[in-house]
């Protein structure tokens, strides 16, 4: 894959996006990177929808950082799926003016569905909440982790 680990300041507010094939999930942490929370998720459809809508939320929170998920098998290895945000995630570095991090979002979906039902949401309820819980977790865990997140690298994004 095209990407590299990298220590780096990040910045609040962050803005995070867990991508799903028709959702996304979105969450924002606020500027001192001590609270998170979950917004409603955005409807998947062209890029330049998802576009506008992300500069949108980017506009309305401030947000300093974008973080997506990347979708790494449990063994960590990647396939398909995670070549394409990794894609995506090339498409935002070249179109917006703020940094564009990856992080690992492996059983991120079991996290944030065992927290939905831990706070007494009905299945219904889970089923419309988990894609942005996930984005919770996604910016959570790279607060949490150090600061590290996986870079895209300059240059071409994969095919």
């Amino acid at each position: 894959m095209n990407f590299e680990r990298k220590k780096q300041t990040i910045k609040g507010p962050i803005l995070g996006l867990d991508l799903g094939r028709k959702r996304v999930g979105v969450a924002v942490a606020d500027k001192l990177l001590i609270s998170i929370r979950r917004l409603d998720p955005l409807q998947r459809s062209s890029w330049k929808k998802l576009l506008r809508d992300v500069v949108a939320l980017i506009q309305l929170f401030d947000a300093k950082t974008l973080v997506i998920g990347l979708p790494v098998r449990l063994n960590g290895s990647t396939g398909s799926a995670a070549l394409e945000i990794e894609r995506i995630a090339h498409k935002f570095a070249a179109s917006l003016q703020i940094p564009v991090l990856l992080q690992d979002e492996r059983l991120t979906s079991v996290e944030a569905r065992a927290r939905l039902f831990t706070e007494g949401h009905s299945e219904d309820e889970i089923s419309a909440l988990i894609d942005s819980e996930s984005a919770v977790v996604i910016v959570r865990d790279l607060i949490v982790g150090q600061e590290e997140g996986i870079i895209p690298k300059a240059g071409t994004p994969p095919a």
